[in-house]
């Protein structure tokens, strides 16, 4: 059972694919018309129009996948069943912190494909978020085990790094899509679709969520962050690599 067969339940609903990341990531796989979708999940950011081959280790993920999703191979990064320069691009949409031997992974992706194509986060700048620092600081040691994007992007050696913003009313609930909507994190079925906190001690998370709660009926939160609620997008640090 790999981890996401725990903690993947129920995650389409929380992770729906956002047009304003798509466009980006389509624009990064250029003219390829082969795509190979890596630690595919459910689906999401698949490009349509090209021929697309995923792999996903989780049984419960492949569960999930929609109806006429692409073809998928239950797989791991670290040992992609395919030949070399077999596809034109790979595709690694958020996934590359959760593989156990991430170098070993992304050099599989420079063997099967000409052009990869890597959507990763800043760990540093994930742990400066409110919800880290103010209220469940315990999701810091979790996210400072895991792979940078900077440090991805060298290894990859990357030939463009872009920042992808996070709007404000984002639709793919990645843990720091609700920003400016704090109450969001209240729900159980949101913290459930991020990783970060269904990974982190349930103990420290119900002491973080109380307080919160606590700071959004006393107003604090919104005196707190008033310098938040007017934008219309901010930077959590998600970057999309190309290499």
């Amino acid at each position: 059972m790999t981890r996401y067969d725990e903690i993947g339940v129920g995650y389409a609903r929380g992770r729906r694919t956002d047009p304003r990341w798509l466009t980006p990531v389509l624009s990064a796989l250029g003219p390829a018309a082969s795509v190979l979708d890596v630690g595919s999940g459910t689906g999401s950011y698949e490009p349509p129009s090209r021929h697309v081959v995923a792999v996903e280790p989780s049984a419960e993920m492949i569960r999930q996948r929609r109806p006429g999703a692409a073809p998928v191979v239950r797989a791991v990064a670290e040992a992609l069943p395919f030949g070399s320069s077999a596809f034109d691009a790979t595709l690694a949409v958020l996934t590359v912190h959760h593989w156990p031997d991430w170098r070993r992974g992304l050099a599989e992706l420079r063997r099967v494909s000409r052009r990869q194509v890597v959507l990763a986060y800043d760990t540093a700048l994930h742990n400066d978020f409110w919800f880290v620092r103010e209220y469940v600081p315990e999701v810091a040691s979790l996210e400072r085990s895991r792979p940078s994007a900077p440090e991805i992007a060298e290894f990859l050696g990357a030939v463009s790094v872009r920042p992808l913003p996070v709007p404000w009313d984002f639709t793919d609930g990645v843990f720091p899509a609700y920003w400016r909507r704090p109450e969001a994190y209240l729900d159980p079925g949101v913290r459930q679709s991020c990783s970060a906190l269904a990974q982190t001690d349930p103990a420290a998370v119900s002491r973080g969520i109380g307080r919160l709660r606590e700071d959004l009926e006393s107003g604090r939160w919104h005196a707190d962050h008033a310098e938040l609620l007017d934008l219309p997008e901010w930077d959590a640090g998600f970057r999309l690599i190309v290499a």
